[in-house]
């Protein structure tokens, strides 16, 4: 039987607007022109649908814009068929219906949408090639988890909406939280609450656009407050039970993640809530150590295949992250295994080893690699961290990561992990003696020059109980530095000869030795032994490349910055001030990139640069204030950025060093430095 009638399209009613999505629309539009087909992916709720739809749309075919809804298609022997009712085509019992359909669509210019093929993979692929091949003129858009696997495809992955960062204070500018905000006012919401709070909210909800409907719906009964405090997952955060997914693909965001989940083989379910001990992304190569075992010995394969289904996602660096939903799905079907345990364990031991060995190769070519990867792997190592910080595992790892805390300017979080650390693990190691110095200098980083004295005296004890010289001498170096803060010089030159001497006992004093000359030469240049503070530092510098150092090295370029300035050498401590900020910088060593900075204005101040030297001011002081007390909150060793503000002030008036110290303060160093 024939058609007796021709519709022209039958797109679904539009239910609200499209937020955002802009980019996409206009790329979808292009690729639906040019190519015989394209595949929407990406994971549940993320809105592929709706995109096509809205593609869908916007395009123009004489023969119309076609949606088949393949969601409640169970058997991919009747998909023809079920498409065919939708297009409203005739069948034939005497011949297969996709070449019937076939036949039927060759002289057709059309746009047939496939949406929601994951569960019917090789039947829309079977029933795509068929069309295609006799309908030039006939456009198939799809949309999935993962490709139809078509050599001429053209796959288009659909991502979450873009949210703010913490901390933004422009959050209603993310298509995210326009969203929230836009849904939450059609339901009736009066007071929508903050952006801040609507941010939070679609952090949380890794901007998924499926998962921020059911949030605009939960604002009906709390607030954006309210609802952005509400402890556990995204899901308890909506209000869902923890549970398997129940019926009905979109009737919660469970139950669209559930979905995904029922698609899955058992090695992919299996790899899926292993994965989810990964709090943020990760590199494949930690994924198998830290996954693979006797029961998935090849999690290669799966992890292609999660990826290939929109359940994780690669980032432009090449590594993976679980969208938040299916890792905190993921983490309940982990814990119903009885693995959550093992798999924390796992995590532990794979990101300790690396931090060992971070630790141990610190002062050495690969400083930068392994100060890149504590910045990339900062989520992970937090997640091991508060895992076992109450135990003796917890203090290991805060004291392996010492140089994370330090010298790649995560001091806040040092800080707070050190002392809880300590907190919980009193009993006497070389842990412990570690991370008593490490506590120490954190603690002058931030100003708290009470707590160095304490923390850097116990270091002290607990060093020489165990004979260890070493430790030792860096709880005498930071004592040191702490009188030198204190510009009680006599006290600083004798506790950094006696740190000289315990570092020269050790067989190899590594980077301890290298740090303590630097301070020795400032102190040899606060009292204007100039001669002597150079001789030290070429020794150093000498060391540095010997080694490769970096972090040590760009301290000795401050220090004989300060030297320079005091001789009257302009050129030659500019140079050094900018070889030290811009290693600083590059590790993010919080604390020295703020001496560099005051270092620069000093400079410029002596260069009879007053504006540049106000804006600099201004960037060193929002650097300070990002970790603790500026200059350590010393009188003393404050007294030279007290100096240049006074030169400056003096030499552009009160109004323009103002104006240009606020203009510093919007900016970090990179931009203030020219």
């Amino acid at each position: 039987m024939m058609e007796t009638t021709r519709r022209v399209g039958n797109l679904p009613t539009e239910i609200g607007g499209l937020i955002g999505r802009s980019a996409e629309l206009a790329e979808l539009g292009r690729l639906i022109r040019d190519t015989s087909l394209v595949t929407l992916t990406g994971p549940a709720g993320v809105g592929k649908t709706r995109l096509a739809v809205e593609a869908g749309r916007m395009a123009e075919f004489p023969d119309g814009v076609w949606f088949a809804d393949l969601s409640g298609e169970r058997d991919g022997h009747l998909l023809a068929h079920g498409v065919s009712a939708t297009l409203g085509l005739g069948e034939q019992a005497a011949r297969p219906q996709h070449e019937v359909l076939a036949e039927l669509l060759a002289d057709r210019r059309m746009l047939l949408i496939l949406d929601t093929c994951d569960h019917l993979i090789a039947a829309c692929r079977t029933l795509a090639e068929r069309v295609l091949a006799v309908a030039p003129e006939v456009r198939i858009l799809a949309t999935g988890r993962r490709p139809l696997g078509l050599p001429y495809e053209r796959v288009y992955r659909v991502e979450p909406l873009a949210v703010p960062p913490a901390g933004d204070e422009h959050a209603d500018r993310y298509d995210a939280v326009r969203l929230l905000a836009v849904r939450a006012e059609a339901l009736g919401v009066g007071e929508i609450g903050s952006w801040r709070s609507l941010g939070r909210i679609c952090r949380r909800l890794d901007g998924l656009p499926l998962a921020i409907e059911f949030a605009a719906r939960r604002l009906r009964v709390l607030s954006a407050e309210q609802l952005a405090e509400r402890p556990g997952d995204g899901f308890a955060m909506l209000g869902e039970i923890a549970g398997p997914a129940a019926a009905g693909r979109h009737r919660t965001l469970r139950t669209a993640v559930g979905w995904s989940h029922e698609l899955c083989t058992p090695e992919e379910r299996l790899l899926w809530a292993r994965l989810s001990v990964f709090p943020g992304t990760f590199d494949i190569g930690s994924a198998i150590d830290v996954c693979a075992d006797a029961r998935l010995e090849d999690a290669a394969r799966p992890l292609t295949r999660l990826i290939d289904a929109s359940v994780l996602t690669r980032t432009k660096a090449g590594r993976c992250r679980l969208y938040a939903p299916h890792r905190e799905y993921g983490a309940w079907w982990l814990r119903e295994l009885g693995e959550e345990e093992d798999l924390r364990r796992r995590h532990y031991r794979h990101f300790r080893e690396a931090a060992d060995r971070a630790d141990a190769e610190w002062a050495s070519p690969a400083q930068l690699d392994w100060a890149d990867w504590a910045h990339r792997e900062f989520p992970n190592l937090r997640a091991a961290i508060e895992h076992t910080i109450t135990g003796q595992d917890g203090l290991d790892l805060v004291a392996a990561l010492w140089f994370l805390w330090f010298c790649a300017g995560r001091i806040n979080e040092g800080r707070r992990y050190l002392e809880k650390a300590l907190a919980c693990n009193r009993r006497p190691s070389p842990a412990r003696t570690r991370a008593l110095w490490v506590s120490a200098w954190v603690a002058l980083a931030q100003g708290d020059l009470q707590t160095v004295a304490e923390r850097s005296l116990e270091a002290l004890e607990s060093a020489a109980a165990q004979g260890d010289e070493a430790g030792a001498g860096a709880a005498v170096h930071v004592a040191a530095v702490l009188a030198l803060v204190r510009d009680d010089l006599d006290l600083a030159d004798r506790r950094m000869r006696e740190s000289i001497e315990l570092f020269g006992r050790v067989p190899d004093p590594g980077i301890g030795l290298a740090m303590a000359q630097t301070t020795y030469a400032m102190i040899l240049g606060r009292r204007g032994d100039h001669e002597r503070a150079e001789q030290v530092l070429r020794s150093h510098r000498a060391w540095c490349e010997r080694n490769g150092e970096i972090w040590s090295r760009s301290y000795g370029d401050y220090t004989r910055s300060l030297i320079e300035l005091g001789r009257g050498r302009l050129d030659a401590a500019e140079e050094h001030v900018h070889a030290a900020l811009a290693a600083k910088w590059r590790l993010g060593d919080a604390m020295g990139s703020a001496l560099a900075v005051d270092q620069l204005a000093a400079v410029a101040a002596a260069r009879g640069e007053g504006e540049r030297s106000a804006r600099l001011l201004g960037a060193g002081q929002r650097v300070w204030s990002g970790f603790g007390r500026p200059q350590f909150g010393s009188r003393a060793f404050g007294a030279p950025r007290r100096t240049t503000e006074t030169q400056v002030r003096t030499m552009i008036g009160d109004v323009r060093y103002e104006a240009a110290f606020t203009r510093g303060t919007g900016m970090d160093p990179g931009g203030v430095i020219d």
